[in-house]
């Protein structure tokens, strides 16, 4: 992974020596299970400050008898180093969205939302029916599973628990990663409520500042 880092920062360094090319940076986010955004965290804090850690996120969903848990991550940095990233993390398995600086223009009311793929289809249906204009520019869906576990709400002994474990992390479950740009901006605080009102995380570009 250093050596990836080394050969991406020296593609930058060669574009950006010249004095008419501005390096470009935009924001992605990252979703997958624990062991990806680690991953996906460490190369972000060896790229040499190129791309920085907006924030990053551990959630457990309660379902029933079973919590289900991802992690995501929002990066912002050169746009030739986020390329890397998008390769390693659809390599294993990950959901990325990048979002350009162009799309603050062109696009009202930027929103990424991260959730379960049942989930997700669910919420854009509700927005629909609501009758919110509203588009999605992009999505990005894993490949690989995201953990479950039993919560501590079910009284088994624990090796119970870790034998039974396999069986539901047989049944994959698919996280997906979507950009929509909500066209009104009154419909925003609606759009917001829906989602979080079916335990979707939504990171509204509104509330995103970077210092170059």
């Amino acid at each position: 992974m250093i050596e990836d880092n080394i050969r991406v920062l020296r593609q930058a360094a060669r574009i950006s020596s010249d004095g008419t090319n501005k390096i470009e940076k935009n924001w992605c986010v990252i979703a997958g299970n624990v062991d990806l955004i680690d991953a996906m965290a460490y190369k972000a804090i060896a790229s040499n400050h190129n791309v920085k850690i907006l924030f990053r996120e551990h959630v457990i969903l309660k379902e029933g008898k079973l919590d289900k848990k991802f992690d995501f991550i929002m990066l912002y940095g050169n746009t030739l180093i986020l390329n890397d990233f998008k390769n390693e993390a659809h390599k294993r398995g990950g959901a990325y969205i990048e979002v350009a600086k162009e799309y603050l223009n062109t696009e009202p009311n930027l929103m990424v939302l991260v959730a379960p793929d049942d989930v997700i289809r669910r919420t854009v249906t509700v927005i629909e029916k609501s009758k919110i204009p509203f588009a999605i520019i992009k999505e990005s869906q894993t490949t690989s599973f995201i953990d479950i576990d039993i919560n501590n709400e079910v009284k088994l002994p624990n090796f119970i628990k870790s034998a039974l474990k396999p069986f539901y992390n047989a049944n994959e479950i698919v996280l997906s990663a979507i950009l929509i740009s909500v066209e009104k901006d009154g419909d925003v605080g609606k759009v917001q409520s829906i989602a979080t009102s079916n335990k979707i995380f939504v990171i509204d570009f509104r509330d995103i500042v970077t210092e170059d």
